[in-house]
């Protein structure tokens, strides 16, 4: 829609400082800034230096740049330039065209809930036995846990159970210092990231070793198909074979497959998603289980209704309504993303309001999912907002996992291996308790706690796995 020729005045936020522009204030005090500029307008004019940018407030706006008008706002920008260093032309980064759209159909079957539902199993055992390792009453670091929690049990979805166990823990130990290393490039000017500097150093030779250690993955799986590929159909071998590949088997054998740099940039895609937003929301769901002791019984009620005192199956997060109602509200509330970029490919009319050709365009998932308008008492924790009764009352405005045909293409998995995680903890552990201050949050990709220490306790577990302490 090009852009017509009258215009309303869109308002500039205040606070602006020659040549900073907004920075100062998207540095200091990030949230506070972007859920205020609802008050100044539906789309908001903010200086990033002293490149303009128009954030959109209204949600009914940001699904036409999301999906209506999508055609004429690319996926770009200033965080998406800085994470396709590091993401290369994955799915969450290559330029909208063909590439994507032929890269999203061949990915989409390993995100069918059929298919994902293969590997419940494994990322149960996975989890279980992780989860079983705490020390009672010891006091962890959440944020790092379920990190390590998402990759492990991601890594044996991506890539099968069989993955060589020094392969894990190289992914294990790489990749928090890459996260935070990503981080620091995404929030640093650009010229800064070019400079020949030990940390920009340190960062490149780690992306390199992860690309290796993804090769060796892909190499491992690629030759276990290899060796399969020859057993009949009704082979008692078939069926374990099949349960061990993991959804990148799915990509290994399409009919038009994909390069070697294609499939690295994909799996880096997919793992840092899987990580970093998954374990933040996690953090975030445990910290409020221990501030709302009627949510966390409810949650163990539901268990208990569910499983009684066998250990948890995949086909039972469905029977679990209330555990995704407490998960959809931590990410309500949580972000866990706070800024998302695109670019406009044309002068454009949104709105009303003329965004420039080659304007960058700023939505926030975390401005729209604290709209009083959509949610009220937005700081309340309160899982009863996605009761049915209520639910619809949100719809547009909850915009988490994106929307339109840029949308996540792994909201399903995302949903299985929280629930996962979070019904293994309470099962595992019929005691919780904050070990820290409260946690502050920390606006960076994603919205991240500053820090949460959380104690485990009791000796009456059930079958998950492992025995907790031991």
């Amino acid at each position: 829609m090009t852009a017509s020729s009258t215009f309303t005045p869109t308002p500039s936020a205040p606070g602006g400082l020659p040549l900073l522009g907004h920075a100062h204030l998207l540095a200091r005090s990030p949230l506070p800034f972007i859920t205020s500029l609802r008050r100044h307008g539906s789309v908001v004019r903010i200086g990033i230096g002293t490149t303009p940018a128009y954030v959109v407030t209204d949600p009914a706006l940001t699904r036409r740049v999301l999906v209506t008008d999508a055609a004429h706002f690319a996926k770009g920008g200033k965080i998406i330039d800085a994470l396709r260093v590091f993401f290369g032309d994955g799915l969450a980064t290559v330029a909208d065209g063909d590439t994507h759209m032929r890269n999203r159909r061949q990915m989409q079957p390993m995100f069918n809930k059929a298919h994902i539902a293969r590997r419940g199993a494994a990322m149960i055992d996975r989890v279980g036995s992780l989860v079983a390792s705490w020390k009672e009453g010891e006091a962890r670091d959440v944020y790092a846990d379920m990190n390590d929690i998402t990759l492990a049990a991601f890594l044996v979805a991506l890539f099968g159970t069989d993955l060589p166990e020094n392969l894990q823990g190289d992914f294990t130990a790489l990749m928090p210092a890459i996260m935070k290393g990503t981080i620091r490039q995404t929030v640093l000017p650009s010229w800064i990231t070019r400079l020949p500097l030990p940390a920009n150093r340190a960062h490149a030779e780690r992306v390199a070793r992860l690309r290796h250690l993804i090769d060796q993955a892909i190499d491992h799986r690629s030759n276990t198909l290899d060796t399969g590929g020859a057993e009949e159909a009704g082979c008692p071998h078939a069926k374990a074979a099949q349960e061990q590949e993991g959804l990148f088997a799915t990509l290994l054998t399409a009919v038009d497959p994909l390069s070697r740099q294609q499939l690295q940039d994909e799996a880096i895609t997919l793992l840092t998603g899987a990580i970093e937003t998954t374990g933040t929301t996690l953090a975030w769901t445990l910290y409020e289980i221990t501030r709302h002791p009627g949510i966390e019984q409810r949650l163990r009620e539901e268990l208990d209704a569910v499983c009684a005192e066998r250990p948890l199956r995949y086909e039972d997060l469905e029977k679990m309504p209330y555990a995704r109602q407490v998960l959809q509200e931590a990410i309500r509330k949580y972000g866990p993303a706070w800024m998302v970029t695109r670019t406009a490919t044309e002068d454009v009319d949104l709105g009303g309001h003329r965004i420039p050709r080659g304007a960058d365009v700023v939505w926030s998932p975390y401005l729209h999912q604290h709209d009083p308008a959509y949610f009220p008492d937005p700081e309340v924790f309160d899982p009863e907002r996605w009761s049915p009764g209520r639910a619809g009352a949100t719809r547009g405005s909850f915009l988490a996992f994106g929307d339109g045909r840029r949308k996540c293409i792994g909201e399903n998995f995302a949903w299985s291996e929280l629930q996962i995680i979070l019904a293994t903890v309470l099962r595992t552990w019929p005691r919780l308790e904050l070990a820290s201050r409260p946690p502050a949050p920390q606006a960076v990709v994603t919205v991240k706690p500053d820090v949460i220490r959380l104690a485990y306790y009791g000796s009456g577990q059930r079958e998950t796995g492992g025995t907790p302490g031991k």
